[in-house]
């Protein structure tokens, strides 16, 4: 029964184990607290049974009942008998939510916040796994079937994730996995007894035996397959590797609508070199506004960042008309309506689609899309915009400042208000709007004065040399240091509305890009934008762009928002060029090409980063170079270990071998007076002498003594004369060096070891003396054994820490807790 009991406890905890995926589709972990509890419900429910020796049928009725109990503590309708027990009416609710589950999992996009719901529909299905498991591994003996109701836990964030499910969880359950069949495994062993060899010693149950070893390198080697292929074959993932190298294909955006940093998309897209064609727009709008991607509407600790989207998804987006809107005052507003097509390129790898404001219809997309009318975007939880084609009718709005002057502000407990007003209080950021607001009437003259705080008159100038960021510091950073490009810009104005009481957010786009045709727009990764929108009470949100327009190509204007660094008009009478409300302040020539399109251009005089020049040039000079410092490691190598030896080998003047006609000189010989020293020299001329011979190509012969190899060499060839001198002193000096009880003193060992490599030298051939120079075979070879060495030390620690887990097996230690 203690067996049976250990595999129960094993199978609720590989249970759990498997539902880690689960962990990519929740915003907390409240998910993983409630299962938890039920699976340890469940699974203590089904020990208790076992112990009592209760009838095989009554097992699956008592871990559903524990599994309902467990529901109506977490999830309870008010309504129950005794706290726990469920009534007609916790039925009842327990209904309810398995039809709100239905439409929240259409609703949400992933990571999906903690809703009675969804997690009611989580902790029901890992009961439920965790019954069947207990079933398949305990009562029916078939753990390896026990796998295929916890692989329905995985498939789950699989169907609905956007991007691929990271592969730590998927380790977890296989590791999960493995453990419930090895625990079975090893349950069977010991129902045969005690385990002999074959002269008859007992061996423990724990001892690995070779089939049992092989099996566990099988398992592990399948689940780094299995983890490792999807990561590396291209097309199959967009998780680790295509993280790593960038995501998708390209230099593109990508990642799932409630997870993209779109500040950190933005800010790395505008400093890339490389211009990156995403979208391409043809409208019937003469003078568009700007391309909207997501918003980022709710400010946390590290500054603003974007909820998930919720809308219901539909094959066909028939989205709410402003012009329908009762709320929506007509006086001082005009709405008109155009149509748009999009084709998005590859490297626009993102679950949003680009829209224009605000679209009333969405055509030639599938069910997966659907609309935020909160965030006005269009989002999916199982989609990519990459390579889509679609169209769409959308309505533009213009206010005059008189009608946006008349919206009367929104009371505190408005839930707009409330949703789009909280802001962490700065004391530098109150002071600064108090004072700018200060006499201000109504919300849109609070707006202006804050709008118009961001002008050249006031210090603030644009520059993509700054670090990003919104949260309060680098709010306060901007503020005071006035440099910065859109993402400051929009986020420091947002929080400076939110501190005056206005809700905000802050926008993401594309400016206008290069027109090729009358009516098409071609749109880079250097057009893409943050703006301010401000909500009005009655009329809904409205843009403002707070960065230079002079700085932004394709920048777009406004009666209501116009270029606070433009001149005053002279002429008041002078009509403007664009249709009302839309004043391109720095719009794209129409011959204007990618090239041209850069966010970064401070205008004329600025030194942006496209006038920088070419940078592959500098690249490719500091690849050679490191190149070429690679190839000459070697050699420098050789060169210092030669001098290092043949300075212990020199020592006082002496005697020195002659060449003919050659008077004898001071040299420097070995000091003969220090034996330990002069055995240091000899080996050290030695050595030198065996790896010139081996760079040389000259055969060596470990086993020949030092007399043999002296002589060998002195009678080839290439050494005659003094050199075969020279070779025998060195000769003579190892051997003494090595056997005598002193070591030859007094030996030019400097000299004989230069008239030697001489003569080497000049009977080699002139490519193997290239060769010995630039890439010496000695220092290739001693590389080699080194790295041959710390190989085998490291396979030798591996193996005796290997020995010692086999040792101390935790194993051991559950067998001795739960096997007796």
């Amino acid at each position: 029964m203690s067996t049976r009991r250990h595999l129960g406890l094993v199978a609720a905890a590989a249970t759990v184990m498997a539902a880690a995926p689960l962990a990519t589709i929740f915003e907390s972990w409240t998910w993983l607290v409630q299962c938890t509890i039920t699976v340890v419900l469940v699974g203590g429910t089904a020990m208790l049974t076992r112990t009592l020796l209760a009838p095989g049928w009554l097992q699956p009725v008592t871990m559903v009942g524990a599994l309902l109990l467990a529901l109506t503590w977490l999830f309870p309708s008010g309504d129950e008998f005794l706290v726990v027990l469920p009534s007609p009416a916790t039925l009842g609710h327990f209904g309810s939510l398995l039809a709100q589950s239905a439409r929240d999992v259409h609703v949400y996009g992933v990571p999906v916040p903690d809703g009675d719901a969804l997690l009611f529909i989580t902790v029901l299905g890992v009961g439920s796994v965790a019954v069947v498991v207990d079933l398949l591994t305990v009562t029916l003996r078939r753990p390896a079937l026990a796998g295929l109701p916890m692989l329905a836990i995985y498939s789950v964030p699989v169907a609905i994730y956007v991007d691929s499910v990271p592969a730590v969880p998927f380790v977890v359950g296989a590791v999960g996995y493995l453990w419930l069949l090895m625990a079975d495994n090893v349950d069977r062993v010991r129902r045969f007894g005690r385990r002999f060899t074959g002269d008859g010693r007992d061996v423990d149950v724990w001892e690995p035996s070779p089939l049992a070893a092989a099996g566990r390198r099988l398992a592990v080697v399948g689940v780094v397959v299995a983890v490792a292929i999807p990561l590396a074959i291209p097309g199959m993932t967009s998780g680790l590797l295509s993280t790593l190298g960038g995501g998708g294909s390209g230099s593109g955006l990508g990642n799932g609508p409630g997870q993209v940093n779109l500040f950190a998309a933005l800010s790395g897209q505008l400093n890339q070199t490389e211009v990156t064609e995403m979208v391409r727009v043809t409208t019937d709008d003469p003078n568009p506004a700007y391309l909207r991607i997501g918003v980022a509407d709710e400010v946390r600790d590290d500054g603003f960042a974007s909820r998930p989207p919720r809308g219901r998804p539909s094959s066909a987006l028939a989205l709410s008309d402003p012009r329908e809107d009762p709320r929506i005052r007509s006086s001082g507003v005009s709405h008109e309506e155009f149509e748009a097509s999009v084709e998005v390129t590859d490297d626009f790898n993102m679950a949003l689609l680009p829209t224009y404001a605000v679209p009333v219809e969405m055509r030639d997309i599938d069910g997966s899309w659907a609309y935020d009318p909160t965030a006005q975007v269009v989002f999916s939880g199982r989609s990519r915009a990459r390579g889509l084609t679609y169209e769409f009718t959308y309505v533009r709005s213009s206010y005059t400042p008189g009608a946006l002057r008349r919206s009367p502000s929104l009371t505190v407990d408005d839930p707009i208000w409330q949703q789009f007003t909280p802001v962490p209080q700065v004391p530098q950021v109150t002071a600064l709007v108090g004072e700018l607001v200060d006499g201000s009437r109504s919300d849109y003259d609070r707006v202006r004065a804050i709008y118009d705080h961001f002008s050249r008159d006031n210090g603030f100038s644009y520059s993509l040399a700054t670090e990003g960021g919104t949260a309060s510091q680098d709010i306060v950073n901007f503020l005071d240091n006035k440099v910065g490009f859109c993402q400051q810009y929009a986020a420091a104005m947002a929080w400076m509305v939110r501190a005056a009481g206005i809700p905000a957010r802050v926008a993401f786009g594309f400016t206008n890009g290069s027109r090729q045709l009358e009516n098409t727009y071609t749109l880079t990764n250097l057009n893409l934008h943050a703006w301010t929108e401000v909500y009005f009470d009655g009329l809904g949100w409205v843009p403002f762009d707070p960065t230079p327009a002079a700085s932004v190509p394709g920048s777009v204007r406004s009666d209501w928002a116009p270029d606070v660094d433009a001149p005053e008009a002279t002429d008041p009478t002078v009509a403007p060029s664009v249709a009302p409300g839309a004043v391109p302040s720095a719009g794209p020539l129409p011959d204007a090409g990618p090239g041209n399109i850069d966010e970064g251009d401070e205008g004329a005089g600025a030194s942006g980063s496209a006038s920088s020049g070419p940078t592959w040039p500098w690249w490719t000079l500091a690849g050679a170079i490191v190149l070429i410092a690679l190839l000459a490691l070697p050699a420098l190598h050789r060169a210092s270990v030669r001098r290092r030896r043949l300075a212990r080998t020199s020592g006082t003047p002496g005697p020195r071998i002659a060449a003919d006609g050659d008077a004898a000189g001071p040299v420097m010989v070995v000091t003969g007076g220090d034996v330990d020293h002069a055995r240091e020299h000899a080996h050290a001329a030695w050595t030198e002498l065996i790896d010139t011979m081996v760079d040389l190509r000259v055969v060596v012969d470990r086993s020949e003594t030092p007399r043999a190899t002296a002589a060998r060499l002195a009678a080839s060839e290439a050494v005659r004369d003094t050199a075969a001198d020279a070779v025998r002193l060195l000769g003579q000096a190892e051997e003494r060096a090595r056997y005598a009880r002193e070591p030859m003193p007094g030996a030019p060992l400097v000299d004989a070891l230069r008239r030697t490599r001489q003569a080497l030298s000049a009977g080699a051939s002139r490519r193997t003396r290239i060769v010995a120079r630039l890439l010496p075979p000695s220092v290739l070879l001693h590389w080699r054994a080194q790295l041959m060495d710390v190989s085998g030390r490291a396979f030798g620690a591996v193996g005796v820490w290997r020995e010692s887990m086999l040792r101390f097996s935790p194993r051991r230690l559950l067998t001795s807790r739960f096997g007796r």
